[in-house]
């Protein structure tokens, strides 16, 4: 991913220069665009062929519980199974392909930038990426917790018999669900950057923060599964600190700058 990173930098200052005709703008677009389809079908049909791996992975919890109830994953019409098989082909298509499509993606708006800005925008890609990879994969982590406990709530004389389609939707909004909120703090550190919230107004939100974050992993993983909570509040709770760090470290820096620049201004 830094490669690729690396490449949108170079592309942003070597190609695309200042003033391009819109004809060569959009020849520039038309082939971006070819590229990342190209590579979003190419991940599609590599998610395709994994997604008998992808299932197995899915109906894991529900093959654990089926030891000690009837249960089962069932498809409301003949050509459930089908449609299964292509939305998780689609999302593991886009998730696969994701580093091209974002670097034809960057790389095309790049020379429209400042340098600060690409600095901002290279620099919120960076930290992004892997703190939305490692929410997703916490949550995927935690779901087939999740699932044995929330099924345990039924009686052991009753059967658990799961809708495929509305399963994989519930798994998938607790991975997405964690993934976003890892990536959180790094919009408040954009917006300390922009100028829009200051380090002192993150720090006097902290309990409202801290409220939210447990609020938000005793939503997301079952209210009895406090491991799984804490799982999921103790990185969010570091990931909001270090936010805070950087943007305290840069008001800091700011003030310096402005100071020297009054006294600057004083003496001459």
């Amino acid at each position: 991913m830094s490669a690729l990173v690396a490449d949108a930098v170079e592309a942003s200052t070597s190609s695309a220069p200042t003033g391009m005709p819109l004809s060569s703008h959009l020849r520039e677009a038309r082939t971006r665009s070819y590229r990342a389809a190209a590579a979003l079908l190419v991940g599609v049909a590599a998610g395709y062929v994994l997604s008998d791996q992808i299932l197995e992975v899915v109906r894991a919890p529900i093959t654990a519980l089926a030891a000690s109830r009837d249960a089962s994953l069932n498809y409301d019409s003949i050509t459930g199974a089908f449609d299964l098989k292509l939305k998780i082909a689609l999302f593991a298509g886009v998730a696969l392909s994701s580093p091209v499509w974002m670097h034809e993606l960057f790389a095309f708006l790049a020379p429209g930038l400042t340098t600060k800005e690409k600095r901002y925008t290279f620099g919120f890609l960076g930290a992004s990426v892997p703190l939305f990879a490692g929410g997703c994969l916490t949550g995927l982590l935690l779901f087939p917790h999740m699932v044995e406990l929330l099924a345990s709530f039924a009686s052991a004389e009753d059967s658990t018999l799961l809708q495929a389609s509305y399963y994989v939707d519930f798994i998938l909004k607790i991975v997405l669900a964690t993934g976003i909120a890892f990536v959180l703090p790094v919009f408040l550190v954009m917006l300390n950057l922009l100028g829009v919230v200051s380090s002192g107004a993150i720090a006097r939100s902290w309990r409202i923060v801290i409220v939210a974050i447990v609020l938000f992993s005793a939503v997301v993983t079952p209210a009895a599964d406090v491991l799984s909570m804490f799982l999921i509040a103790v990185p969010m709770t570091v990931l909001f600190l270090v936010a805070l760090l950087i943007a305290w470290l840069h008001d800091r820096r700011a003030r310096r700058s402005a100071a020297a620049m009054t006294a600057r201004a004083t003496e001459g």
